[in-house]
């Protein structure tokens, strides 16, 4: 069985273009995520599926220069992009993955496959059946073929955006599975991903005080610092968090 991490990615953004490349220690902050995510243990792969857009190459020639495969496809029927990179990397299983989360936790993830891999469900996701993770942290773990049948199953712009939002908003078609936090990582009201400007100095500054090159430090150890400095948690208190029918 393959199983291939796949992060979605865009320069594209309504309210900070360019975010997945904005620098963290001097590095994209693709190029960090990639290096976390690289240290999971069940990931044989990892692919980034971008757009076919020309604004989108930036993030294809990072990946060639990482040496990361990286699938172009449709900006808003994301579905389909995700499809895509599986189908080319020849997945069996997906583990979806965002790219304005530059410090998610490559053991978050590994728990989240591990959870699927011994259980008999169609999805398992370490934000169900409610979020109480920081945001930034997301992991869904799903079968190439069961997104396949999705593909087949909604039209719907919604849905085709978001991937997942179908299976997750019907869980009597299918079988679903959370993941349980930590009782240490729980902050659902935390925003450590990058969505705005504030965003992203909160996580520049968390990433800059707590990593050092050549280790990957976890994700309790950013909600740490976040929680010891409060000033910094309370720049981005305000931002809302977009519904998925706001694109």
């Amino acid at each position: 069985m393959k199983i291939c991490g796949i992060i979605e990615a865009r320069m594209g953004s309504s309210r900070l273009p360019g975010k997945v490349l904005l620098p963290l220690g001097g590095k994209p902050a693709l190029e960090r995520l990639l290096e976390r995510v690289a240290r999971s243990k069940w990931l044989n792969e990892v692919v980034v599926a971008t757009t076919a857009n020309e604004g989108d190459q930036p993030i294809a020639e990072l990946c060639a220069r990482l040496g990361v495969r990286v699938f172009r496809g449709s900006e808003d029927d994301v579905l389909s992009r995700v499809l895509g990179a599986a189908e080319a990397a020849e997945a069996d299983l997906i583990c979806q993955l965002m790219g304005d989360s530059p410090l998610n936790d490559p053991v978050l993830i590994d728990l989240a496959v591990a959870a699927h891999l011994a259980g008999d469900y169609d999805f398992t996701a370490n934000y169900l059946p409610e979020n109480v993770l920081p945001m930034g942290f997301a992991a869904g773990v799903f079968s190439t073929a069961l997104l396949r049948r999705v593909a087949a199953m909604t039209q719907d712009p919604v849905d085709r955006s978001h991937v997942t939002c179908f299976i997750y908003h019907n869980p009597r078609l299918f079988r679903l599975q959370g993941v349980a936090a930590n009782a240490q990582l729980a902050g659902p009201d935390v925003r450590l991903c990058v969505d705005t400007r504030e965003d992203y100095e909160v996580v520049r500054r968390v990433f800059e005080a707590v990593h050092r090159e050549g280790q990957c430090p976890r994700a309790w150890e950013f909600l740490g610092y976040l929680r010891e400095h409060p000033e910094l948690a309370a720049i981005n208190a305000h931002v809302r968090q977009k519904h998925v029918d706001e694109g």
